[in-house]
């Protein structure tokens, strides 16, 4: 064992590189679960002494520690707001809000696809977009059903909304989140920066989506007249917990935005709001519904990413990319938002951030907080809107995908394909000229 340590320690960055790229490829091939590729990995990275299994040594708190790669900051920050979206999903209060937007349209079938986006967009700003088309596929498929039509247009619409609103808020996708710990960044820090550009790619894109998708929207009148009086009294099943969820997750909110005055973290206070919720309900019902398996792949995989960054692999990587753009920002940055946006829709957003985020942080040591500024948000844009471009580029597309094709309504590749270079290249072409106009 002597010997196998003495070898990995002398080819440590090529070994730890090659962990994380098997790794990559395991994942993007989906042939072994995810969760089960990065606890392996981890296990693997901790065995072979990339990263210590000793707390301190001797007297001195080890810096190599494997539990110090783990960013806890991001794993409470996810479970918490797991549970917080579960028990308030629970009160069915999210379906009723859809369920008035859609009775707002009177059935037009144009509107109805604008309207589920703005929904989709909004909420998966605040919830994560699993969720949220969780929540809207079945009011979806029932429109589409009284309606008469495809509901394709429909479902093409809330992928690509869902991606585009999650991108705007530190909570609404797993990359943000991430990053925010990674930089430093508030809530509010991502309203400030990222709004701007979030709306008017949603705006842009739903003008294109309804300009090709107009053909094959229309309806009778008899069932238009259906959807706008769709009987929504019966659809919050618990008043109590619905005004108690909203209630909290409102107290939460307000604790992200006014992290800068409280200097309370996004992390402790989604865990205050959390508790208070479980007060009220059976712990392991809710706990059951969390999603552990993402949970232990964020874990897994900052181990492994961690044996790259002991290793000295991550500072590579940022002079690397110094040296290809000469230390040029505005290089760097176009460089970082279209390899982003590009990469993100083939592998999956969240092991490439959790990369790519201690490789800015290098940076920033050596170039400082100004020039590494507008390169976390061509990372952050880049690598949650990229997920548009496949149907594998996120994991609201996977489950959008499974759910239509069990209703008879398969999304083909390609033909997914066609409509995602489009809305990518629309919103990359938009953050390009926001960074350039904004921080360059």
């Amino acid at each position: 064992m002597e010997m196998i340590h003495s070898f990995v320690s002398a080819h440590n960055v090529i070994i730890s590189a090659g962990l994380l790229i098997l790794a990559y490829i395991f994942i993007a091939t989906e042939k072994i679960p995810k969760v089960t590729i990065a606890l392996l990995g981890a296990g693997i990275t901790i065995l072979l002494g990339l990263v210590s299994q000793d707390k301190a040594v001797g007297e001195t708190l080890n810096p190599h520690y494997f539990i110090n790669f783990v960013d806890f900051n991001v794993i409470f920050l996810l479970v918490s707001m797991m549970i917080i979206v579960n028990i308030s999903t629970r009160s069915g209060v999210f379906t009723w809000i859809a369920n008035e937007l859609l009775k707002l349209t009177k059935g037009h079938p144009i509107k109805i696809l604008i309207a589920l986006g703005l929904f989709t967009a909004v909420t998966s700003a605040f919830l994560d977009n699993v969720t949220t088309v969780i929540l809207v596929l079945p009011i979806t498929f029932a429109i589409a059903r009284k309606l008469e039509i495809d509901p394709l247009p429909y479902l093409l619409t809330e992928i690509f909304s869902s991606n585009i609103g999650g991108t705007a808020t530190l909570i609404g996708d797993p990359p943000n989140i991430i990053i925010g710990s990674a930089a430093g960044f508030s809530f509010m820090d991502f309203i400030y920066n990222l709004t701007l550009p979030v709306a008017l790619i949603m705006v842009l894109v739903l003008s294109v989506l309804t300009i090709i998708f107009k053909k094959k929207l229309h309806a009778d009148a008899d069932k238009m007249a259906e959807v706008a009086n769709l009987d929504n009294s019966k659809t919050i099943t618990d008043k109590n917990l619905m005004i108690r969820s909203m209630f909290v997750l409102g107290l939460v909110i307000l604790g992200f935005v006014t992290h800068d005055i409280t200097h309370i973290q996004t992390c402790v206070a989604a865990m205050l709001g959390a508790s208070v919720l479980l007060l009220f309900e059976k712990p392991t019902d809710i706990l059951r519904d969390v999603e552990w398996n993402t949970i232990f792949f964020f874990i897994g995989l900052f181990i492994i990413i961690g044996g790259v960054e002991a290793s000295g692999g991550i500072k590579l990587m940022a002079e690397w990319i110094l040296n290809v753009t000469q230390g040029s920002q505005e290089a760097a940055s176009m460089l970082i938002l279209w390899a982003s946006g590009i990469i993100s829709g083939v592998i999956d957003n969240i092991p490439y951030t959790a990369t790519m985020a201690p490789m800015l942080s290098v940076i920033e040591k050596s170039m400082g907080v100004d020039y590494t500024f507008p390169l976390w948000w061509c990372l952050s844009l880049g690598a949650c809107l990229g997920g548009n471009l496949t149907i594998i580029g996120a994991a609201a597309n996977v489950i959008v995908s499974e759910n239509a094709a069990a209703e008879g309504h398969p999304i083909a590749f390609m033909r997914f394909l066609k409509y995602g270079i489009a809305v990518v290249t629309i919103s990359l072409i938009v953050c390009t000229l926001y960074i350039k106009f904004m921080y360059l």
